[in-house]
C-alpha cells in the first residue's frame, strides 16, 4: 500500500529566534516543491516565530513535548491549549531523551498522547531500544512494550493521528546508524504489532518513521526500505544543506 513519506526536522534545544526564523524560511522557500510531507519541531520559545513564517507553506509545526494536563499548577510544563493556540500541529512524544534523560515512563507517555489526541493533534510516538537492550536481544520486546503501552486506550478512531518513530538510542547523536536492513526489520516488527492491536488495514496505513543519525548520504537507502515511510531528523535539520537532501532524497 503506498504511504506518503513524512519527513520532520527535531530541532532540539537549538537556536534563537532569529536563526529559527531564518533556518524556517529557507526550508519553505526551497521545499515549496517538495513532495513529501514536512514538519519543523522547534523549542517552545521558537514556536510563535516559526509560526509565523511557516503558515500556510507544505510545512507543519510540531512541538517537541507537552504536558500531560491541560492546565494548573505545573510549573516548567507548556499546555496543550498554549500549543494549539501558536498553530502547533504535531507534538513529538516519548522521545528517547524524554525517557532516558527526564525519566518519563510509558504510562507518562501515555496520558501525553491521548491528551494530543482528545486535542486534535497529530502526534509523533517515538519507541526505541537502548544499546544495552539490543545486545541483549530485547529490540522487539521494547518496541512492541513502548507501542503497545503508548497507544493504550488509543481509541482506532484515532489512529489517522498517529505516528510511530523507531529510533535506536544507540544510534541518535552517535553517528552510528542503523543498517537499513536493521531498521526494516524493527519497523516490519511495528507493524506487525500495531496490526494486532488495530488490524491489518490500519497497519498498512500507519507511517513509520525511522529516526538515528540520518543523514543525506544514507537517506535514500533508507527510505528504500518498504516499512520505512520518512524520518524523524535531529541533528541534520539543523541546516538547509543537510536536512533539504534529505526531506528531497529520491
Amino acid at each position: 500500500m503506498a504511504r506518503n513519506y513524512y519527513m520532520a526536522g527535531n530541532w532540539k534545544m537549538h537556536m534563537t529566534r532569529s536563526e529559527a526564523a531564518t533556518l524556517a524560511q529557507d526550508l519553505v522557500n526551497k521545499l515549496a516543491d517538495g513532495k513529501h510531507k514536512y514538519l519543523v519541531a522547534p523549542s517552545f520559545t521558537l514556536l510563535e516565530t516559526v509560526s509565523a513564517v511557516v503558515e500556510n507553506t507544505n510545512i507543519r509545526l510540531g512541538a517537541q513535548n507537552c504536558a500531560p494536563e491541560e492546565q494548573g499548577a505545573h510549573t516548567g510544563e507548556v499546555s496543550v491549549l498554549q500549543l494549539k493556540e501558536l498553530d502547533v500541529q504535531t507534538i513529538i512524544l516519548g522521545h528517547s531523551e524524554r525517557r532516558h534523560i527526564y525519566k518519563e515512563d510509558d504510562a507518562l507517555i501515555n496520558k501525553k498522547v491521548k491528551l494530543a489526541l482528545k486535542h486534535g493533534f497529530e502526534v509523533i510516538l517515538c519507541i526505541g531500544e537502548l544499546l544495552e537492550e539490543r545486545e541483549a536481544g530485547k529490540v522487539e520486546e521494547v518496541c512492541e512494550r513502548q507501542t503497545v503501552k503508548g497507544l493504550e486506550g488509543v481509541d482506532a478512531g484515532d489512529l489517522h493521528n498517529v505516528v510511530i518513530a523507531y529510533e535506536p538510542v544507540w544510534a541518535i547523536g552517535t553517528g552510528k546508524t542503523a543498517t537499513p536492513q536493521d531498521a526494516e526489520a524493527v519497523h516490519g516488527f511495528v507493524r506487525k504489532v500495531i496490526a494486532r492491536l488495530y488490524g491489518q488495514d490500519a497497519a498498512d496505513k500507519i507511517i513509520i518513521q525511522y529516526g538515528g543519525s540520518v543523514k543525506p548520504d544514507n537517506a535514500a537507502q533508507l527510505m528504500a526500505m518498504e516499512n520505512i515511510d520518512g524520518a524523524l531528523v535531529g541533528g541534520a535539520s539543523l541546516k538547509t544543506d543537510s536536512f533539504i537532501p534529505i526531506a528531497k532524497f529520491s
